[in-house]
């Protein structure tokens, strides 16, 4: 399966940022090493001092696609979830400044945390759904869908150019402003409509 993640898809989260809007949706990957296995901590890794909770509302491909048009795209998924793209903030400031890629900031071991998915039927307007994240019990983030620069089918159809999506890949569709540090001994939960679809241990 493929990780793949959307930046700066909402605008309160680029200026807190201080970034430029992009013209297109930016991409970058994780690999499914990146995969935080459910029910364990997620651990700072020794080369970061900084690393943020990005939550995001997440897309799984259904059926294999290229060249998707966007009038389709619905068609390519059934689900709908919830999780975190940890992001080591130093490191990728560093790469940011030297013009580097953004992997060692964005796809190391454990920065996926990935929650239950539910079908997208159950939701009355895929461009409405509300989702926050929960950092020792008081809300930090706040989004809905509404609010992305480019909306799930927008998402599908331009990534679709590029790769290959196969069943089973996992879309992040960008984090909500509202970002911020994680120390060891926090509790963080998700939540999609009110309901808590992950919780993870910060060690």
């Amino acid at each position: 399966m493929k990780i793949i993640c959307i930046g700066r898809n909402y605008t309160e989260h680029i200026t807190e940022l201080a970034n430029e809007k992009p013209e297109d949706p930016i991409i970058f990957l994780k690999p499914d090493s990146a995969i935080l296995p459910k029910n364990t901590p997620f651990v700072i890794p020794t080369f970061s001092n900084d690393i943020h909770y990005e939550v995001e509302l997440l897309v799984k491909i259904s059926k294999v696609g290229k060249h998707i048009d966007e009038q389709f795209a619905h068609k390519y998924y059934e689900e709908i979830g919830l999780g975190i793209d940890f992001t080591a903030r130093d490191v990728q400031e560093k790469c940011k400044t030297k013009g580097l890629p953004w992997e060692k900031a964005k796809a190391f071991d454990g920065s996926a945390v990935i929650g239950n998915f539910y079908p997208k039927s159950q939701f009355k307007d895929i461009n409405n759904i509300n989702f926050s994240l929960q950092k020792n019990e008081a809300i930090v983030q706040n989004g809905n869908t509404s609010l992305m620069l480019w909306k799930i089918d927008e998402l599908i159809a331009f990534v679709s150019q590029f790769f290959t999506l196969k069943t089973g890949d996992v879309i992040f569709t960008g984090t909500p402003a509202g970002v911020g540090k994680v120390n060891s001994d926090d509790y963080l939960m998700g939540y999609l409509e009110g309901e808590k679809v992950f919780s993870v241990q910060i060690k």
